[in-house]
């Protein structure tokens, strides 16, 4: 008899394509075992008239997922890994993350439209890339636009918005590579920590080596070092905060940050570089660095 084997994960369309990648992955690779994905509707997904920001922070991505882990109902979880908190619970600990995909931020225009109208607001769900996008388009209004993928291209198409700003990652992954009129650099809109990788979560104590394989080291390391940095500026989702990690062929991470002190229009953007194995403390060393120079 196969072992089944739970996949927490939320209900969006893009969720249940993220989770069923890992599914694909044991079925492929795990001889006796058996996926099945759980979906859940978190209240992050419920709750579309606020910013996250005021409902609680990235969290409310999370909570429910967590709660039926620790219950029992699921056996792993499978998020974005930039939508998970900063500080994870001992008893769920992040277990690894996939190969990232591509990580860049994109423009994505009404369909039939060539350009951007001026008279309409760009669609954008954080501040890193609110603050990013006025250097970009300095002439644009941005205005904050909340739910999954298909609610935001739904609402785009409708006459809302000139444009969205989305992760390239998401679209690709849902099979909408069609709609991305422009790709931006990580130069010109850093990307948030994590984008484009996807984490697993498990309980403590419980044997996941199955696994294994599923995971990317060079992910972790950059996921290291951009959630640390992110950390040591205590950032939530209403922070303008980035974190952008690369490692060379010469095995050298280089970890770029962005930092704005919270109502500011301004903000510092810098690099450190170093030995991929010291990730976590080049991020806290970059971040404390812009913290004294934020203060002078």
């Amino acid at each position: 008899m196969l072992q089944k084997i739970r996949i927490g994960t939320r209900e969006s369309r893009l969720a249940m394509v993220q989770a069923e990648i890992l599914a694909e992955y044991i079925r492929e690779t795990c001889n006796g075992m058996e996926p099945e994905l759980v979906g859940m509707k978190t209240t992050g997904d419920q709750i579309l008239d606020r910013t996250l920001d005021k409902i609680g922070g990235k969290g409310l991505f999370v909570k429910e997922l967590d709660r039926a882990l620790l219950d029992r109902r699921s056996d792993v979880s499978v998020h974005s890994l930039k939508d998970v908190p900063m500080e994870v619970s001992k008893n769920l600990p992040l277990l690894g993350f996939s190969r990232r995909e591509d990580a860049r931020d994109v423009l994505v225009l009404p369909e039939g439209a060539d350009s951007l109208n001026p008279k309409l607001p760009l669609g954008c769900s954080s501040a890193r890339r609110t603050i990013q996008l006025r250097n970009l388009f300095p002439e644009m209004e941005v205005k904050s636009i909340r739910g999954n993928v298909l609610t935001r291209l739904k609402k785009l198409d409708q006459g809302e918005y000139s444009g969205l700003i989305l992760a390239s990652a998401g679209l690709k992954r849902l099979g909408l590579t069609h709609r991305i009129s422009r790709y931006f650099s990580t130069e010109e809109l850093l990307p948030a920590a994590g984008q484009g990788m996807l984490a697993v979560q498990g309980r403590r104590g419980e044997d996941y080596s199955y696994l294994e394989g599923f995971y990317d080291k060079d992910s972790m390391w950059c996921a290291l070092a951009e959630r640390s940095f992110v950390r040591k500026l205590d950032g939530g989702c209403s922070s303008p905060i980035a974190a952008y990690a690369i490692i060379d062929p010469g095995n050298i991470l280089k970890l770029t940050g962005l930092y704005a002190q919270e109502g500011c229009n301004e903000y510092q953007l810098e690099t450190i570089t170093g030995p991929k194995e010291h990730a976590k403390a080049l991020g806290e060393k970059l971040a404390g660095k812009m913290i004294i120079e934020s203060k002078e």
